[in-house]
């Protein structure tokens, strides 16, 4: 599950996982070639100079909303169990996370004009933390070398399901994983005409959790149209399956919908209580971040746009993937009362780790990402030549 922004210098949105709109007109190739306003100029500029994307901040905003409700669902009580809140607030921040990076990653893969690029930048921005989090779970927690395999190759997610307490919310990354390897294969079997796609794959996919009964599942082929409908969004934004009038009809008609409704039944269709309900709960979530991505020029949305929630967002990755490894220590240790005397102090020690991990072991391993994508695209700086 992927993420961004405070007082630092923050990183490229484009390396942040900031969610992005469509791309600026590229710069020139060369003076005597100038460049397509559409595209960009070329591979090598695009890995190299790394040009800048706008991004929609108010999609930040959900960002950090979606780890706020992780964080309640994995450290507070939020009500009597029989109502069972935390499940649902839970479900809310995965599902809000699933689509927005799905959203995020096709709109990457519509400019990309390098598989092995992205691949390899998606790689470095996610797995150097999540390998590290798991060297540290294991230490701390010896398990049988078979568990190893399955979490390290993002697999654990399937039965017989190895993950143990520290690495339990990892689930969610083997999902992410094995969804950038399937959308590879089908751009690698159909070129880029393969995401047009993702709309009957997303439809299968619920198809066959109302035959399973799933409401809610960690496998993938049960969760991943919480993403897939990211990546609808994403098709509609940049027009790539529809024209523009047609775009423009079906981004004026999510705007339509009155957002107090959809906000209702999206919070619903993420109770356990609801059954049936859930179901739903992929596509309501489009529609909540699409009206925010359709929406927010006239301001409708700018409570969204904030530096605090800017800030959660781009740590939200590190407090993901560090908050299970501080609650199962003796900062999560003691009975009832002193368990929670001790969240605070759980809390500070947490966005620390994820502000240093952020700003400074993530960013050496984006970077190093960027510089093994120069080597990649067969792109080099240009060196002094007699």
């Amino acid at each position: 599950m992927a993420i961004d922004r405070v007082m630092p210098k923050l990183p490229a949105a484009h390396d942040r996982d900031v969610l992005l709109l469509e791309p600026r007109t590229p710069l020139p190739a060369a003076p005597a070639e100038p460049a397509a306003p559409a595209t960009p100029a070329t591979p090598a500029e695009t890995t190299v100079c790394q040009q800048q994307h706008p991004h929609f901040p108010s999609l930040d905003g959900w960002r950090a909303i979606a780890i706020v409700l992780v964080l309640l669902t994995h450290l507070m009580p939020l009500g009597p169990q029989r109502w069972e809140l935390n499940t649902s607030a839970g479900l809310a921040g995965m599902a809000l996370f699933f689509c927005l990076s799905g959203f995020l990653v096709t709109n990457l893969l519509i400019d990309a004009d390098n598989l092995g690029v992205f691949l390899v930048r998606r790689f470095f921005r996610i797995v150097p933390l999540a390998w590290l989090c798991l060297l540290i779970a294991f230490v701390l927690n010896p398990v049988a070398p078979q568990v190893w395999l399955p979490h390290f190759l993002f697999y654990a997610n399937y039965p017989p399901k190895p993950l143990i307490a520290m690495t339990d919310h990892l689930w969610s990354l083997c999902v992410e994983v094995q969804f950038y390897l399937g959308i590879a294969l089908v751009i690698v079997l159909c070129k880029r005409r393969g995401l047009v796609l993702l709309p009957l794959a997303c439809v299968l996919v619920t198809g066959l959790r109302v035959w399973q009964g799933a409401y809610f599942s960690v496998i993938t082929y049960l969760r991943v149209d919480e993403i897939l409908v990211g990546g609808m969004l994403a098709l509609v934004n940049r027009q790539v399956m529809v024209g523009t009038h047609h775009a423009a009809a079906i981004k004026r008609c999510i705007c339509a919908v009155p957002f107090a409704l959809v906000l209702a039944a999206f919070l619903v269709s993420c109770s356990p209580l609801a059954k049936a309900c859930d179901y739903a709960r992929p596509y309501l979530a489009m529609l909540l971040v699409g009206s925010t991505l359709f929406a927010a020029r006239n301001g409708r949305f700018a409570i969204l746009d904030n530096k605090p929630l800017g800030y959660l967002a781009t740590i939200s990755f590190a407090l993901y993937m560090i908050h299970p490894l501080l609650s199962h220590s003796w900062l999560g240790s003691g009975d009832l009362l002193e368990k929670y005397l001790k969240r605070p102090l759980l809390l500070l020690v947490l966005f620390v780790l994820a502000h240093l991990s952020t700003f400074h072991f993530e960013r050496y391993a984006i970077r190093l990402g960027k510089r093994l994508c120069g080597h990649f695209s067969g792109v080099s700086k240009p060196a002094a030549r007699p």
